[in-house]
């Protein structure tokens, strides 16, 4: 049936229904909304903070990377044979330690050669003196040539070279015998052993045998970049951040965001950049007895002590996002006069810790003063701007969460 065959009463009901329905939805949600002055919801219980200027500590950090204090190379310093290692890979080794031994006996039957040349040197020496004292009587009467007696003093005086000389290639081929025990030059962890046994080690080319470093204290190397660097001294120069008179603190955050509880100490801040990444090379020192650090880990460095004096700074969760930008609700009046959720537009700089509680917040460049009640909690319970709202300080939310709900049964003593 077509809709033009209709009479003209049932067809204007039929075009009447839907504004008669979408009416009475609209009629059955009013009744649930809050009236002024009527006897509707009461208005949400938030918590609030009043904002106060004070200075703020701040944090810089900064991507590093650990290296032990001191990373030596363990190498041969005479050559021959790897006989045997004398360490576990991966082990703490004290200065002094024997990590590897070479094959002595070529050494050994170097040094017992020079120690027979030194026997033969003090032969000679004594032969020499011996003519010497022999013929100076003589050449004092005059019984022999003056070229005989120039002679023996010339012998005695090679004779004492000699054996000096003698005495130098003993001590030499001593000191190479005492390297075929390859010791630890510092207390460390060392790596794994580049040479197995029968290895040659040739002091003169393929030397490494292994790599070490010593890991209490540990470093840990990172870079601010130029544009950080030329932000920071221009905040200082216009006394909008205030450094630490005493140096930073250190403080260090591994990679899944664990705490050390060692603080550390900035030890080097390069004065020019480096010419490849336009950085400044900066390294911190950490106390490492527990050996948590090991080289080479990404880790982050937290620079601590500066403050932005004659600041403003929120709770990161009191900083809400729009369309238009981040904003924060604070306590002022609706249109009846009574407390209401007052949206206020701010502009946000760096991160901040606003304590142990509350180690979260946000410095507030713009849109707060001193005295405005932001609020910090309850947030979820505000539905639309200048919504009422019933304002608690944090202590007085304790204490309402403290108290039974109301219609709930008293509890038996």
């Amino acid at each position: 049936m077509h809709a033009s065959r209709l009479t003209p009463p049932r067809a204007y009901a039929l075009r009447l229904a839907p504004a008669l329905i979408i009416t009475a939805l609209l009629a059955a949600c009013g009744k649930g909304q809050p009236q002024d002055g009527g006897g509707g919801m009461p208005p949400p219980m938030v918590t609030y903070e009043a904002v106060s200027i004070r200075d703020i500590p701040i944090d810089f950090e900064y991507p590093g990377q650990t290296n032990g204090s001191r990373e030596v190379e363990i190498r041969a310093r005479v050559t021959g044979i790897v006989d045997k290692r004398l360490f576990e890979e991966g082990s703490q080794v004290k200065a002094g330690q024997t990590l590897f031994r070479l094959d002595p006996a070529p050494l050994a039957a170097a040094a017992a050669a020079a120690d027979a040349n030194v026997t033969t040197a003090e032969a000679r020496l004594k032969q020499a003196e011996r003519e010497f004292t022999r013929l100076k009587p003589l050449i004092e009467a005059k019984a022999i040539s003056q070229q005989e007696f120039d002679t023996a003093a010339s012998a005695l005086d090679i004779a004492r070279a000699g054996l000096k000389a003698a005495q130098a290639q003993s001590k030499s081929t001593g000191i190479d015998l005492g390297y075929t025990d390859v010791r630890a030059p510092i207390t460390g962890v060392v790596g794994r052993a580049l040479k197995v046994e029968g290895s040659l080690a040739n002091a003169q080319g393929d030397s490494l045998l292994a790599t070490m470093a010593q890991t209490d204290p540990m470093d840990v190397n990172f870079a601010l970049s130029e544009s950080d660097r030329g932000r920071v001294q221009g905040e200082v120069a216009n006394g909008t951040l205030k450094l630490p008179e005493s140096g930073y603190a250190v403080r260090l955050k591994s990679s899944d965001g664990h705490w050390l509880k060692e603080t550390g100490k900035l030890n080097f801040s390069d004065y020019k950049a480096d010419a490849n990444t336009g950085a400044f090379a900066s390294r911190a020192q950490f106390a490492n007895p527990r050996g948590e650090l090991s080289p080479g880990q990404f880790v982050r460095v937290v620079l601590s002590g500066a403050k932005r004096p004659n600041s403003i700074a929120v709770p990161q969760r009191a900083v809400l996002d729009d369309a238009n930008g981040k904003f924060v609700y604070v306590v002022g009046a609706g249109k009846d006069g009574k407390p209401a959720a007052v949206p206020a537009p701010v502009v946000v700089g760096d991160w901040v810790r606003l304590g142990a509680d509350e180690p979260n917040g946000w410095l507030i460049k713009k849109g707060l003063k001193a005295g405005d009640k932001v609020i910090v909690d309850g947030m979820a319970r505000i539905f639309y701007p200048y919504q009422p709202v019933s304002p608690l300080t944090a202590e007085e939310a304790a204490k309402a969460a403290q108290q039974p709900p109301a219609g709930a049964p008293a509890a038996k003593s």
